[in-house]
């Protein structure tokens, strides 16, 4: 389940803007008046309508345009060859702009696939309706409302868990090593995710672990830096291990707190146009710093790590990071479906395309294939974790 979220994740790449587009507009009235388009072809027309009468002709099963329509539209943007564009259906951009934006409506769970059927609770979300109601992390769902859910998939179970029908759902538990049957009554709220996870280490260093830049880290991470340093942090590690990116807006309001007066970023599109992410300086830092990133930290992780090696403020400290250099826009049709498309490059402060080539650690160390990185987990075989407070704690505070 993790890497499924780390891949959607990294798909949903470095959204810069989200334009919504009026009705007509994308070609929709004047498709027929287009240039140098697929469709301009009548060969390629001729086809697709040759397609769909075979289909008529011989497919043994129902056909539905609609997905007959949606399958050609993902295939149009899947022919440009780019792992980071992609059409999306009104349903899948609904949920795609939810899980981005940090937020959504449900009980508060993270949930995967139970050995013997049924959804197995992973997370419950610290203050989230799942919790507050006493669910715990190793429970069962075997049925929804009275109805067994065990030969279900994951979907379908997360479906009717948001969509019950009222403000709440009644969860049938299996707890423990018994199966213990409990029965819950879960309220269906707005859940924020939880994309910043802070705790205090050894010698006053904070560590903050940004697991995605979604639309409430920001917040939360200025929430968790305060934390943080109400309890007498002195030296900080930022810890982007398998961060698949996110929100430029994010990741750059996040150095805002961190880096001195300079630029952030820029980005340049296929005509060269120029844009770029600067930082005021008001709220530098100041402390011993140190960031951690490996194979799967990329895109907006990667802007973090390369604004702060160009600014020599803090130590890189890991593996050699992903190497995915390049922003998408989303742009949304009137009938709620969207289309991502990659549009323009990025730069570090000092000029790196980094694009293909990934961010090389100041120090790189490799990290034990068994050690678990996520929120919460223990630290103790966690070597470059380790390392990086060695490099923190050998730094002057000033």
């Amino acid at each position: 389940m993790k890497n499924r979220q780390y891949w959607k994740g990294l798909a949903t790449g470095l959204l810069v803007s989200s334009v919504i587009f009026a009705a007509g507009i994308l070609g929709y009235r004047n498709a027929d008046q287009s240039k140098g388009t697929v469709l301009e072809s009548s060969e390629h027309r001729a086809k697709i309508i040759a397609l769909e009468q075979l289909i008529d002709a011989y497919y043994l099963g129902e056909k539905d345009e609609e997905k007959l329509a949606d399958g050609m539209y993902k295939g149009l943007v899947s022919g440009l060859g780019d792992p980071f564009s992609r059409y999306y259906t009104a349903e899948e951009y609904s949920d795609e702009s939810a899980d981005s934006h940090g937020s959504y409506e449900g009980i508060g769970v993270s949930m995967t696939d139970a050995p013997d059927g049924g959804a197995l609770i992973v997370m419950c979300y610290e203050g989230g309706p799942a919790e507050r109601a006493g669910l715990l992390p190793g429970d069962i769902i075997s049925a929804i409302n009275g109805t067994d859910c065990l030969t279900l998939t994951l979907e379908q179970i997360s479906e009717m868990c948001r969509n019950s029908g009222g403000n709440s759902v009644e969860l049938t538990i299996l707890r423990g090593e018994d199966s213990e049957e409990l029965l819950f009554d879960v309220p269906i709220e707005n859940v924020e995710l939880l994309s910043v996870y802070g705790e205090m280490l050894e010698d006053h260093i904070g560590y903050i672990r940004i697991e995605e830049f979604k639309g409430v880290t920001a917040r939360q991470y200025s929430e968790t830096y305060a934390m943080l340093a109400s309890q007498g942090m002195e030296k900080l590690i930022v810890d982007l291990r398998n961060n698949p990116g996110g929100y430029v807006s994010q990741v750059c309001d996040v150095l805002r707190e961190i880096l001195p007066e300079g630029l952030i970023v820029y980005t340049e599109d296929k005509d060269g146009v120029r844009e770029e992410e600067r930082c005021d300086g008001a709220h530098y830092i100041g402390m011993p710093l140190a960031v951690l990133v490996n194979d799967k930290s990329a895109s907006a992780a990667e802007i973090f790590a390369g604004a702060v090696q160009d600014y020599g403020i803090g130590t890189i400290i890991g593996e050699k990071t992903f190497g995915k250099g390049v922003v998408q826009s989303i742009r949304t049709f009137r009938d709620g479906s969207a289309v991502k498309l990659t549009n323009s490059h990025y730069y570090t402060p000092l000029g790196h395309d980094i694009n293909g080539e990934g961010i090389t650690p100041d120090l790189e160390i490799q990290l034990e294939e068994d050690v678990i990185l996520a929120s919460g987990q223990s630290h103790d075989n966690d070597t470059q974790l380790q390392a990086a407070v060695r490099v923190v704690s050998a730094q002057k505070v000033v």
